[in-house]
């Protein structure tokens, strides 16, 4: 369960530091101006680096046998 805290802007402007240890320790801090909510922070979900498997999509993708030739000029003229 996330522990959710309000906090002024103007303390937030001055803890910054430990509003963000708090986030990173699972905390969501809601950022008020006046009586107001205005931002919330809370903590990226880390990313997953896998390594990359390549031939996945073997067989998936083609390409013409005249990808390299030149284009016609009514592509370039647009006539």
């Amino acid at each position: 369960m996330t522990v959710t805290r309000n906090v002024t802007l103007q303390d937030a402007e001055g803890h910054l530091n430990e509003l963000l240890e708090r986030v990173g320790q699972g905390e969501e801090i809601i950022i008020t101006k006046g009586d107001q909510p205005c931002a919330r922070l809370v903590a990226i979900p880390p990313v997953l680096k896998k390594p990359r498997a390549f031939g996945q999509h073997k067989g998936k993708a083609w390409m013409s046998d005249d990808f390299n030739a030149p284009l016609p000029d009514h592509f370039w003229t647009g006539a």
